[in-house]
C-alpha cells in the first residue's frame, strides 16, 4: 500500500472575539487549501461552540443533515479527500452529543462517533450532553481505523477494545487545554506504544471561554515515535503514513499476542 498524506488543522478560534460565521468561514477555507494538498484532513473537536464555552453548544446543534455537515460534505466533494470535521454539537432526538463525523471522498458519511467519555466531572460536558455508547472503527485509507475525542485518551480501555475490533490507526479529534498539554503529549504515545497503531492527533489552539488550548498535533508511529508534531499556534500538521507499518510491527513485536484476561 502507498503512503498516505495527512493534514491536521490546528485551527485557532476564538470564541470571545468571532462570530460563528467567521468561524465557519474560516474552518472551510483553511480545509479547502488542506485537501488540495492531503489525502486525508483532520479538524479539532468542537471548534464550532468551543470545546471550553460547552453550554453555548446547545444552541448550534445541528442535526447530522444541517448545514454544517452539508457544507464540509460538498468540500469533501469538492476535493475528492477523506475529510474528518472534527466533531460538532449533534441535535437527535431530543439530546445532544458530541459528534465527531468522517466524509469519503465523495462526500458521504463514511463514519460518526459521538463521544463515550463526556469531560466535566460534574459540569462540563456532562451536564449539556449525552455520552455515545458505540465504538466505531471504519475502512479508511490508514487502514481500519477507531475514531476517538479528546477526554477519550485518558481511558487505555476504549483503545484497546478499538484494537480488539480491528483498528490499526487511531485519529482523534481535540480541545485539549495547555495547562494540561504535558499529559496530552505522554498519552498520544502510550496510547501508540501499548496498541502498536499509528495516532494521529489533533488539537486546537486559541481562547475559548477564557481557556487557552494547547496545540502540539501530532502523527505518533505504532512503535511511539513523533512523525511530525505542531506547536501552539494555527498551522497545519503534515506526514507521511504507511499503513502497513501497524502490521509490520505487530508482527515484529507481537506483544498483544501475549496479553493474559486478569479480570
Amino acid at each position: 500500500m502507498s503512503q498516505v498524506s495527512i493534514a491536521g488543522i490546528q485551527l485557532a478560534q476564538n470564541t470571545a472575539v468571532q462570530s460563528v460565521a467567521d468561524r465557519v468561514e474560516h474552518a472551510l477555507k483553511l480545509t479547502r487549501a488542506a485537501c488540495a494538498e492531503a489525502d486525508m484532513v483532520i479538524l479539532p473537536e468542537l471548534w464550532l461552540a468551543g470545546a471550553f464555552d460547552i453550554h453555548t453548544s446547545g444552541s448550534l446543534a445541528e442535526p447530522l443533515d444541517g448545514p454544517l455537515v452539508n457544507a464540509f460534505s460538498a468540500v469533501a466533494t469538492e476535493t475528492n479527500t477523506w475529510l474528518h470535521m472534527g466533531s460538532f454539537p449533534e441535535r437527535y432526538n431530543g439530546n445532544n452529543y458530541n459528534t465527531s463525523v468522517l466524509f469519503d471522498p465523495s462526500g458521504e458519511i463514511a463514519a460518526t462517533y459521538r463521544k463515550i467519555h463526556l469531560f466535566g466531572f460534574d459540569g462540563g460536558e456532562p451536564a449539556v450532553m449525552t455520552a455515545g455508547e458505540e465504538l466505531v472503527v471504519v475502512d479508511t485509507p490508514l487502514g481500519p481505523t477507531g475514531l476517538a475525542t479528546c477526554y477519550d485518551l485518558r481511558f487505555p480501555e476504549q483503545f484497546r477494545a478499538l484494537v480488539d475490533a480491528g483498528a490499526q490507526t487511531f485519529l482523534i479529534t481535540s480541545g485539549w487545554p495547555t495547562r494540561r498539554i504535558d499529559q496530552w503529549r505522554i498519552l498520544l504515545q502510550a496510547r501508540a506504544i501499548e496498541d502498536l497503531a499509528w495516532v494521529v492527533a489533533v488539537n486546537g489552539v486559541g481562547t475559548q471561554n477564557g481557556t487557552e488550548l494547547g496545540g502540539y498535533s501530532a502523527v505518533i508511529d505504532p512503535r511511539g515515535a513523533i512523525v511530525a508534531e505542531t506547536s501552539t499556534g494555527e498551522e497545519i500538521l503534515r506526514a507521511r503514513i504507511d499503513p502497513t507499518e501497524a502490521l509490520q510491527w505487530r508482527g515484529t513485536f507481537p506483544a498483544l499476542t501475549d496479553r493474559v484476561d486478569i479480570s
